[in-house]
């Protein structure tokens, strides 16, 4: 983070988050991104690294007792060094390449995907990936322990275990803003791989994380409680169940 990290310092302490691993570069300031989200879902997006970019600075090594792993997008060294460091430590994680995708070229994607556990990625980042590698998603998705294609409405795919699990979309009571769907999707999907959920739950459950995500303006400023969690997800499965019904 950079000089400017104060206000959002103040954030994480308000929640009661640790910041032990959290480094300070000076004359830096923190990334900061402004998203521009049409109703299609289509984004534009003017992004600056700043102190991001010395991500490398951090060391998997300082932290202790980590069951799992997610290598989201960051510095280009940091990426690179933090999936090397799990992998070297035994950290089973899940390469989330999103907008870092860019990045990198079709070898060095298959260098962080020889090492991952799990791929997650959006229809047009799979497309992305599929391009620059040259495999097709039945070839990544043997490559790793499972492969999660998110698909927006359509709701999400994932490969694993030679099987292919279709996970619906959960609708939201109300759309207001999309942005940072696809980390609460990912943090359902991580919650459920860390109890050793099976993968039609993790879906859900991630699907659940995304539809409650929407409804709430900006990333972080929902606050469901697990009643709220378990309602919505109840609610979406017995909807599922019914349009399956339906459909005998």
């Amino acid at each position: 983070v950079g000089q400017d990290f104060g206000p959002y310092a103040d954030w994480i302490a308000q929640n009661k988050l640790n910041p032990q691993h959290i480094k300070s570069i000076e004359h830096s300031f923190t990334a900061q991104a402004f998203i521009t989200t049409d109703t299609e879902d289509n984004q534009i997006t003017a992004f600056h690294p700043g102190a991001m970019v010395e991500s490398h600075q951090n060391s998997v090594k300082d932290a202790q007792q980590v069951s799992l792993a997610i290598i989201a997008p960051d510095g280009r060294d940091g990426m690179f060094q933090h999936a090397k460091e799990c992998a070297e430590a035994g950290i089973p994680f899940m390469f989330d390449p999103g907008q870092g995708l860019p990045m990198f070229n079709g070898e060095e994607l298959l260098h962080f995907i020889d090492m991952a556990d799990y791929l997650a990625v959006n229809d047009y980042e799979s497309q992305v990936i599929q391009d620059k590698t040259g495999l097709n998603l039945e070839q990544l998705a043997a490559k790793v322990k499972a492969l999660i294609v998110t698909l927006g409405g359509s709701g999400s795919q994932i490969y694993a275990d030679g099987q292919l699990f279709e996970i619906p979309c959960v609708y939201a009571d109300r759309i207001v803003d999309p942005t940072g769907c696809g980390d609460a999707y990912r943090a359902g999907l991580l919650y459920g791989i860390v109890r050793g959920w099976d993968w039609p739950t993790c879906g859900r459950l991630a699907s659940t994380m995304g539809a409650i995500k929407i409804a709430s303006r900006g990333g972080q400023n929902h606050r469901p409680t697990r009643e709220e969690i378990e309602n919505v997800y109840s609610q979406a499965l017995v909807k599922e169940v019914a349009t399956k019904e339906k459909l005998k």
